[in-house]
């Protein structure tokens, strides 16, 4: 079952024996014009999955409903995503969930994880995921020259003094790590396996960079502190439990085994060129 919209209504949703899954991350498509596009969605559907899964950064503030509508359209197969921090550039935090919201609501194949709770995807093997964010807590924020765009492109986090902008960040980052204090409970009650799909990688150990993790100048903002605290905490208590989480954002590919029950992959990127990250294969 799955939460409607965040609210407290359960609705049940078929669960497969098995499930084939597309993982996709970072596809920025308002780089791509319509014949890559076109292209990319090919690519796609001729694998013939029963679902795919996007960790964020699909287009910006005014396009992300767009492409998203257009990618459900022509896969007709539920697609689980979560928000990136570019998916709210030229906008607001507020208004692009304001519009997701509605855009979710009027379709049965898109499932934004950020307001859902424990999906079912097989009998074993249960998602659960929120956009995260960069929460300022690993790496050495206070002195780091690190200006992203989402400084000046996000409204929420423009015009911010720096002591300013250390505690939104935080706070976005409190909010992603509640979100899954509110959902995993139920997950690992119900299921062997718990797939986490998160934009911003929660520990240091998954934020790749260039073949090697990001330094103290990044990692403020390319880490999820709250998030990876809670999900270790979490499968340290579930050693029964296996958990592997699917993240982004960094461009940066690697695998890290954080713990013998869990397990986290970040997905590489390249503007103007989006790939398949992976296929799954769950039971």
């Amino acid at each position: 079952m799955v939460w409607e919209g965040g609210a407290a209504r359960l609705l049940p949703i078929p669960i497969r024996m098995k499930m084939k899954a597309i993982w996709l991350n970072d596809i920025h498509l308002e780089f791509l014009g319509n014949p890559e596009i076109e292209s990319f969605v090919r690519s796609l559907a001729d694998n013939k999955a029963d679902g795919v899964l996007i960790a964020g950064d699909i287009a910006q503030a005014h396009t992300v409903s767009t492409y998203l509508s257009r990618l459900q359209h022509a896969l007709a197969v539920p697609i689980y995503f979560v928000l990136g921090n570019h998916d709210f550039y030229h906008g607001s935090i507020a208004g692009v969930r304001s519009a997701i919201t509605d855009l979710v609501h009027q379709s049965s194949n898109l499932h934004w994880l950020s307001e859902s709770g424990a999906v079912p995807l097989t009998t074993t093997t249960c998602l659960v995921g929120h956009d995260g964010w960069g929460d300022g807590r690993l790496g050495d924020f206070e002195h780091s020259h690190v200006q992203l765009n989402d400084f000046r492109l996000i409204a929420e986090l423009a015009g911010l003094c720096r002591a300013g902008l250390l505690q939104r960040l935080t706070q976005l980052g409190d909010e992603a790590a509640e979100h899954f204090k509110s959902v995993l409970p139920d997950a690992l009650q119900s299921a062997e396996h718990v797939v986490v799909l998160t934009h911003v990688p929660p520990f240091k150990e998954a934020s790749w960079y260039d073949g090697r993790y990001c330094d103290p100048d990044w990692l403020p903002f390319f880490s999820c502190k709250a998030v990876g605290d809670f999900l270790a905490e979490a499968m340290r208590n579930h050693p029964d439990k296996r958990m592997t989480v699917l993240c982004g954002h960094t461009h940066g590919g690697g695998r890290s085994e954080i713990l013998p029950n869990l397990v986290t992959f970040t997905g590489p990127a390249e503007y103007g060129r989006p790939a398949i990250q992976k296929v799954f294969e769950w039971d």
